[in-house]
């Protein structure tokens, strides 16, 4: 087989306390709603958001033999999830999320030097790549050939090192604008020094902005959520499984973008970070404008 998207790295479990305000004013006790874990992480959520959307799917990366990641291997059951001994553990995040959905997260990446990803684990044929940016991942780009690359550089701030590997060396690069003073200015550097086609700078609630080697920099709209915020996690993971939707099945740029975005607001509106990822027809109903889609 065949697969749509192959997923490299990036599973975790996330703590989730629900606090009364962020920041949060310090005192020696909060008392909270249920704590509670559940899958995270950046490429656990696009693999999920992937197969719920009916692209075939396969995710590999490196977890600990642990409880957390027997979490993550029971959640994963459905999906074709290979997976090695992440010597120092699996990934784990305490994320903390206000009223409004916003959160922040404290992470542990549990990451050892020179660790690698064992190559039967992703030498798959595949169609298309979606690396993550952990320092494993790196290594794994040169043996990609043949698929077309995309990366999510998260809240990098265009200048960090680490980042660079993965903005020079995917085809298609999402990246978030929290840390950007220009973002124009750094999209314009992902094109002028790596091999992108495409760069997306999501924008939270001001939607993203879009700049490609064909054309100007545009700026999209964010779709309008389907229900009351509950919880901000998991956006922009979803964002870039709706735009790859789209991107695999031939789909002009604006259709990527608005499966993406109305991918995105879903996410928010549900609990945890991947419980609830969007289902292809409730995508396809809610961007041919049926909004009140379930």
């Amino acid at each position: 087989m065949t697969y749509d998207v192959l997923v490299i790295g990036g599973a975790g479990v996330d703590t989730t306390a629900y606090v009364p305000a962020l920041p949060l004013p310090y005192k020696d006790t909060y008392h909270v709603p249920p704590v509670v874990d559940r899958i995270g992480n950046t490429g656990a959520g696009v693999a999920l958001g992937c197969a719920a959307l009916g692209l075939r799917t396969r995710f590999a990366d490196l977890i600990g033999d642990d409880l957390q990641g027997q979490l993550i291997v029971d959640r994963l059951r459905h999906l074709d999830f290979a997976w090695a001994r992440a010597e120092a553990g699996t990934r784990r995040s305490v994320l903390m999320v206000g009223p409004d959905g916003r959160r922040t997260s404290l992470h542990d990446p549990r990451a050892t030097p020179g660790e690698r990803l064992p190559r039967e684990l992703y030498q798959v044929p595949a169609r298309h790549a979606h690396v993550s940016i952990m320092d494993f991942c790196r290594d794994v780009l040169p043996d990609l050939d043949g698929m077309t690359i995309s990366t999510d550089l998260h809240d990098w701030d265009g200048s960090a090192d680490y980042h660079k590997d993965f903005a020079y060396g995917a085809d298609l690069v999402f990246l978030s604008a929290t840390a950007l003073d220009d973002p124009a200015a750094v999209m314009r550097s992902i094109l002028s020094e790596g091999r992108a086609h495409t760069v997306v700078c999501t924008r939270g609630a001001d939607g993203c902005l879009v700049l490609t080697r064909e054309g100007d920099l545009r700026t999209f709209p964010a779709s309008p959520l389907p229900a009351a915020v509950a919880d901000s996690n998991g956006a922009g993971d979803a964002f870039v499984s709706g735009f790859l939707y789209g991107t695999l099945n031939g789909r002009p740029l604006e259709e990527c973008v608005s499966y993406g975005s109305i991918a995105g607001a879903h996410a928010c509106t549900s609990a945890g970070t991947h419980e609830a990822p969007i289902t292809e027809d409730v995508m396809l109903a809610r961007a041919a404008g049926h909004p009140s889609a379930r």
